[in-house]
């Protein structure tokens, strides 16, 4: 059958280096090779700093997604693999933020909808995927509506503030450096100004974005070829920036330590790192990255409890109709066939009944259309009962009162089968 399948490395099982390690390549290139396989129909991949999921459809599923993590090198202790129905189940409460390491932020629903779309832009995506990503949505917005989930909920970004707090006090007279300025730096500025902090520098490689930033938060721009000088006098540096090899060498902290003897603390949130983990063996230097701010997460777990109930009992309540919408959707490809059977019918019937009653008089307008409404009519009032029928049938399962139906009408389910495909992504050796 072909249904959804996933794979899923989070920070539950994995370490931040083990999600580094798992990651292979920009998003698009893992959606055109996932998608390049002629037993994948969809895929959708997610990535961020905490999780690297692939969602796929395929006859085949738990075997495609066993040969990929198995070409990745991934080891079986960090990987879960999650049939059709765990998938969704998974999908709904990731979009809620029951699966993050912050319980109940918001940033996860915002990259769900974007990478979503960067799979519907490649045309990786179908009925199976869109289906479920849009209820994935649709039930993350809801829960942020109907509880207070997200009420004093931190991101990544924000707890890394906190935990720079507690390790070296109140930052209000303290000297903060971030270094980079795109969504995940931009959401460390913003934490930091709430803070009523008077020294906060901003540095990034394009000064210009620096210094906008900056002007914005209350900050300071600094030049990228200053960053050396500022390591001598700050207090806390968190640094979030994109770049693909380490912003922060062990040379340039050992160089400036050598001119200062408070201690520093170096706070490093991106993914891959930004920040070289040997700068751990120099004196008088504390670094954390992402697998610190668990602690955090734990803090502010116990508060969050009784929401995130009332968020699962919502998705417990979509979940069951995102189910039955899939299973009905098996009856309805029947009932299509009944439907498009009977139409063509009533229009084969209609018009030698207009051809017989026009040998004795002429047929006006109102005289045909009034044939048209009623033939259209006995059609839908005749389908609308077994229609309900068929479709409760899909919901509780009863295939073999849909076979019966297919069979006492005629409908061949094997071109079904092959239309529910052609409705999808084709899944062919001619997509390869």
């Amino acid at each position: 059958m072909t249904e959804i399948t996933s794979m899923v490395i989070t920070h539950s099982r994995a370490t931040v280096e083990e999600i580094e390690e798992a990651w292979d390549g920009d998003t698009e290139k893992m959606l055109k090779d996932l998608h390049s396989n002629y037993l994948v129909c969809e895929c959708v991949v997610l990535k961020t700093c905490n999780r690297v999921e692939i969602y796929i459809v395929s006859p085949k599923g738990s075997s495609v997604l066993f040969q990929f993590a198995k070409k990745m090198g991934l080891s079986s202790n960090i990987v879960d693999f999650f049939d059709h129905e765990e998938s969704i189940m998974h999908l709904l409460r990731l979009a809620c933020g029951l699966e993050s390491m912050i319980i109940g932020e918001d940033q996860i629903l915002g990259q769900i909808k974007d990478l979503y779309q960067v799979a519907k832009n490649l045309g990786t995506t179908g009925r199976l995927l869109d289906t479920a990503f849009s209820k994935a949505i649709q039930v993350g917005k809801r829960v942020r509506t109907e509880t207070e989930i997200n009420r004093g909920a931190l991101s990544i970004a924000s707890a890394s503030v906190d935990l720079a707090e507690e390790t070296v006090g109140d930052l209000k007279d303290k000297m903060v450096l971030v270094i980079g300025t795109g969504e995940m730096g931009t959401l460390v500025t913003r934490a930091l100004s709430h803070r009523d902090i008077e020294l906060m520098y901003i540095a990034n490689r394009t000064y210009e974005t620096a210094k906008q930033l900056a002007d914005e938060m209350g900050g300071h721009a600094v030049h990228f070829d200053q960053i050396d000088e500022n390591l001598r006098r700050a207090d806390v540096v968190i640094s979030a920036t994109g770049a693909p090899h380490y912003v922060l060498k062990y040379e340039q902290v050992e160089r400036a330590m050598s001119f200062r003897e408070k201690e520093l603390l170096l706070v490093d949130i991106a993914n891959p790192r930004d920040i070289d983990p040997s700068i751990t063996s120099i004196a008088h230097v504390t670094l954390y990255n992402i697998d610190n701010l668990r602690v955090i997460n734990e803090k502010n777990l116990e508060l969050r409890m009784e929401e995130a109930k009332k968020a699962q009992t919502i998705i417990d309540e979509e979940f069951s109709l995102l189910i039955k919408q899939y299973k009905r959707q098996k009856a309805d490809y029947l009932v299509s066939e009944l439907y498009a059977q009977s139409y063509k019918l009533r229009v084969q019937e209609k018009e030698r009944a207009l051809t017989k009653l026009s040998a004795y008089h002429t047929i006006g307008e109102i005289e045909n259309k009034i044939i048209e409404d009623l033939t259209h009519s006995i059609v839908n009032k005749i389908l609308a009962e077994p229609t309900k029928v068929l479709r409760n049938a899909a919901e509780l399962g009863d295939d073999e009162l849909l076979d019966s139906v297919a069979r006492l009408f005629n409908v061949d389910r094997s071109s079904l089968s092959t239309k529910i495909k052609d409705e999808m992504v084709k899944c062919s050796p001619s997509t390869e």
